[in-house]
């Protein structure tokens, strides 16, 4: 998964690149705010995905006396900020530009130019969300789009894709901006076009913040790994019953895994200890993102 997670970001982060130089040339030409408000929104969104890209980066480093348990959430982290930065830099800075070309209006110069740049940044943009969409697609499985964000434990994979989708429609916005700008000669549409692009990335920075926070304070794995570890404690014959099943995401492919089980009464030590090494191997066999397992003997509650 983490693969593919770098190809979705690499794709996003050279097509934003490309994006960001050829708007902030048209806006500088034409003094259109919409593009303007583009420009930014395609710089923010290549600084997000070399944050996302350091992420992955810094989420690989090994476990050790100060981090146990490695340094997996530094993923979830970045994300988090990525979400902040959406809000703050990209909405904020689109949303003031619209709001100040609306009170001081001024006219758009050499329209087409706004043109060919958005037709070229539509293309690009629109081939990095496909990839983004495709990899999601491939990785959500049968799962509905939202259930899929909602449990989905790798965020550069939605936060790309939210950061594309925010893209084309703030594009096709900057679009009919300029378009109702030169044909009714009305200046406002320019700066309400900035305006509605910084609430689009706003709305889309807030969901991102909303759905990485979960991941950053500690999430559990998805109920069908839950009810997988569950039964296999259960198929052993010398487990009465499974007290508590607590799981926690410490990076996409890392799951702690904390079991409480009762044993059966005759069980001896020796026993419970082979059982447990056992009960341990077959759970990173069948749940490979089991990192760390800790099995906890208990009665069960009456």
């Amino acid at each position: 998964m983490a693969s593919g997670s770098k190809k979705v970001i690499y794709a996003a982060l050279v097509g934003n690149s490309l994006i960001s130089v050829t708007k902030f040339f048209a806006a500088s030409i034409t003094g259109s705010s919409a593009m303007l408000s583009e420009g930014i929104h395609s710089l923010v969104d290549t600084g997000n995905q070399v944050l996302l890209l350091y992420g992955l980066r810094a989420a690989k480093r090994p476990a050790d006396r100060e981090f146990p348990f490695g340094h997996g959430k530094e993923l979830y982290f970045w994300s988090f900020i990525v979400a902040i930065l959406i809000f703050a830099v990209g909405a904020g800075v689109s949303i003031y530009e619209g709001i100040r070309h609306v009170l001081h209006p001024e006219p758009v110069g050499s329209p087409y130019v706004n043109y060919v740049v958005l037709g070229l940044a539509m293309v690009f943009e629109g081939g990095a969300w496909y990839y983004a969409w495709r990899e999601f697609t491939e990785h959500k499985g049968r799962k509905g789009y939202i259930r899929a964000v909602r449990e989905g434990k790798d965020p550069t994979l939605f936060v790309v894709l939210f950061e594309d989708s925010a893209a084309m429609a703030g594009l096709l916005i900057a679009f009919l901006g300029v378009l109702l700008t030169q044909t009714t000669g009305i200046l406002y549409f320019d700066g309400a076009a900035s305006i509605l692009i910084g609430c689009i990335l706003a709305a889309t920075a807030i969901w991102l913040a909303y759905e990485t926070k979960s991941l950053l304070i500690g999430e559990s794995a998805n109920p069908e790994v839950v009810e997988a570890i569950r039964s296999i404690a259960d198929d052993l014959d010398e487990i009465e019953h499974v007290n508590e099943v607590l799981t926690m995401h410490m990076g996409p492919d890392y799951i702690l895994v904390n079991l409480s089980v009762d044993f059966v009464n005759e069980t001896t030590a020796v026993e419970i200890e082979a059982l447990v090494q056992t009960l341990e191997a077959q759970l990173r066999k069948r749940v490979p993102r089991a990192k760390r397992i800790f099995i906890e003997p208990g009665a069960r509650a009456r």
